[in-house]
């Protein structure tokens, strides 16, 4: 039965912590490294469903995308989440690992996962690394053409359900071709040329004023349409092939969290009108 220290191992070369951001906080939160581990649990996010879930699994490592200590904190008191997830893991016997901007930049990681998904060929990152194969987000071409609502459909078929599904800035039928695509939150990548040149831009997380800037000058120099979709939907669908990945090389049981950590639980849209627009929409005043 290997130890947590060589899971450590595995996972430093499945996804090498040089590959992190520098704000990033990768590698092992919770456990010791002499640890026994046959069971390994995964999930986007270490939240209290998750480690009460990899408890009841009976397994002795959750290994997460997200970080649970991303950002510092004071007090680990189980009146906090972050108390109770370590809380619960602890007492459960489980440590606690996460694989973040990591698990990102490789030829398998997130956004790759969700190109691939996809279809799309030919596929290079949009901020690439040292090595050219290895880089944040992914920018390809899909194999037929189609059109803008086509693919957003496609995503919503292919994603997780969640309140928000997907949504999108661009015409219903404009033509699409190459996707330009960065799974998690990718407002940052807005102004690289690769996204600029493709026909339209996947990613989430996308605020009010980065995309209204972003739509108003793409609808000036016919630039790329948008669609933004759940943070933690696309980066669920990674979980399978990290699975795949993790069991060759460490030969342990290694499960997939099927909980939704999206943190939205229901969207209320705005009823139709007769004329077939939205309530509240703005029409011709009358005596204008």
């Amino acid at each position: 039965m290997p130890k947590l220290r060589e899971i450590q191992d595995v996972v430093e070369q499945l996804w090498p912590s040089a590959g992190a951001e520098s704000w990033d906080a990768v590698g092992l939160v919770a456990g010791g490294p002499d640890a026994d581990v046959q069971h390994v649990h995964l999930a986007v996010d270490a939240v209290p469903a998750t480690a009460a879930e990899t408890v009841a699994l009976g397994a002795d490592l959750l290994l997460t995308h997200h970080p649970l200590l991303l950002r510092g904190v004071t007090t680990i008191a189980e009146s906090t989440y972050k108390g109770a997830v370590l809380a619960t893991l602890v007492r459960g016997g489980a440590g606690l690992l996460a694989a973040h901007t990591n698990a990102d930049v490789v030829t398998t990681g997130t956004s790759a996962v969700l190109a691939d998904r996809l279809g799309l060929t030919d596929q290079r990152p949009i901020d690439p690394g040292t090595d050219p194969t290895t880089g944040i987000g992914r920018v390809g071409t899909l194999a037929e053409p189609t059109t803008l609502g086509a693919l957003a459909r496609t995503l919503v078929d292919l994603l997780p359900g969640t309140a928000t599904g997907v949504r999108v800035s661009g015409g219903y039928d404009d033509p699409v071709r190459t996707v330009a695509l960065c799974a998690g939150a990718g407002d940052s990548l807005l102004g690289h040329p690769a996204v600029l040149d493709a026909d339209v831009y996947v990613t989430s997380d996308l605020r009010h004023h980065p995309a209204s800037e972003f739509r108003e000058q793409a609808q000036l120099a016919a630039g790329p349409a948008l669609i933004d979709t759940s943070h933690w939907a696309t980066e669920w669908l990674w979980l399978d092939v990290a699975a795949s990945e993790l069991a060759a090389a460490a030969g342990v049981r290694v499960t997939v969290s099927d909980l939704r950590t999206d943190p939205w639980d229901f969207a209320v849209l705005p009823a139709a009108e007769p004329d077939g627009t939205a309530a509240g929409s703005t029409t011709e005043a009358e005596g204008a």
